[in-house]
């Protein structure tokens, strides 16, 4: 068995060093064209730490945005910028709030209004038809749309995406617009992945649906080599909310790659073969170390410019991740700045 294992490994990384020298290379111009997505869900709701971000740290977060001069720019803009290529600032960040808790109008929406930040609200119809306690209504959704807010989708009924049929998924989408038709005159461009969770089936329906671009959970940094329907956010709650994280969040860069194998969310099979080729002009790759979840630091196996990621065991929980992270280096001195990858994986 562990000599199959070792043979189905070399194949795959011959496969893929092919593969790697017919697809076009991501350009050296681009590399550092790239932002950063910060997502929250409640503001001051301590009883719900999973999810929320306390107001006093929020508050910290502001203050430090404004600080030390980072970019907030529309979702919008983000998107188009990396879709055509068109130069992001340095730093260039988009602030987003999932499922539309009371507490995003009674508390964030105020404080990013008096900041002058803009944000996008992603949103499961359902909640708000239902008018289920602690959930904002359309009036109070309708105000924020009216001041600039950017409404985006998140299904109709908030499910796991990857356990419904195509059906189901289309269904979800198509009531949900036309509940956004009806409440508030707009079909969603964007989209955001209840749970962060979702299968190559579901992205491609989504694709296909008309949405422009489309949101996980995974932490790392948004840029024109990662499918735009698969980019990632930092999420941000009580464990893992402080201003230094933040600072980390922002300052991140992409890790370009090409030719993702064993990547899918959904296992097929635990533990999951993570591999990866690095784009041409990010170095220095023997500095590239990665993460699992549950298991701390896991092996990393370098062939030229691919990366091949084993770990140790299985997953063991319902929720994991991988991620991968290389100082940004320039002129031989590292920066303080890290390159940032990461997949998350559900155990169906």
């Amino acid at each position: 068995m562990l000599l199959f294992r070792h043979m189905i490994t070399a194949l795959f990384m011959a496969l893929a060093m092919m593969f790697s020298a017919l697809m076009p290379a991501v350009a050296n111009d681009d590399l550092s064209n790239d932002a950063t997505i910060i997502m929250y869900h409640r503001f001051g709701e301590s009883n719900l730490p999973s999810t929320n971000i306390q107001l006093d740290v929020f508050d910290a977060h502001l203050q430090t945005i404004r600080d030390e001069g980072w970019v907030v720019l529309p979702l919008a803009d983000i998107v188009s910028r990396l879709k055509s290529g068109t130069p992001l600032p340095d730093k260039a960040m988009a602030i987003t709030v999932d499922d539309a808790f009371t507490s995003v109008y009674t508390e964030a929406f105020p404080r990013l209004q008096e900041y002058g930040y803009p944000f996008t609200l992603f949103i499961a119809t359902s909640s708000i038809d239902r008018g289920l306690n602690g959930y904002a209504s359309w009036d109070q959704i309708r105000e924020m749309q009216a001041a600039g807010v950017e409404i985006g989708s998140q299904t109709h009924t908030h499910p796991h995406m990857h356990q419904l049929t195509a059906e189901s998924v289309r269904v979800e989408i198509e009531t949900s617009n036309a509940r956004f038709q009806q409440e508030l005159g707009i079909t969603p461009r964007y989209f955001a992945y209840p749970y962060g969770e979702y299968s190559p089936e579901t992205r491609d329906i989504i694709k296909d649906m008309g949405f422009e671009a489309a949101f996980g959970q995974a932490s790392g940094v948004a840029h024109a080599s990662i499918d735009a329907f698969e980019w990632p956010r930092f999420a941000f709650n009580e464990s893992y909310g402080d201003v230094k994280r933040l600072k980390l969040a922002i300052d991140a860069k992409a890790l370009p790659i090409t030719d993702m194998t064993g990547g899918d969310m959904v296992l097929d099979s635990n533990p999951p073969f993570l591999g990866f080729t690095v784009a041409e002009g990010i170095e220095p790759l023997s500095r590239l170390i990665c993460f699992a979840s549950g298991m701390g630091r896991v092996e990393v196996v370098q062939l030229g410019r691919r990366i091949e990621v084993r770990l140790p065991e299985a997953f063991s929980n319902y929720r994991n991740r991988i991620n991968c992270t290389m100082p940004v280096v320039e002129n031989g001195k590292d920066t303080g700045r890290f390159r940032w990858y990461s997949r998350q994986f559900v155990l169906d």
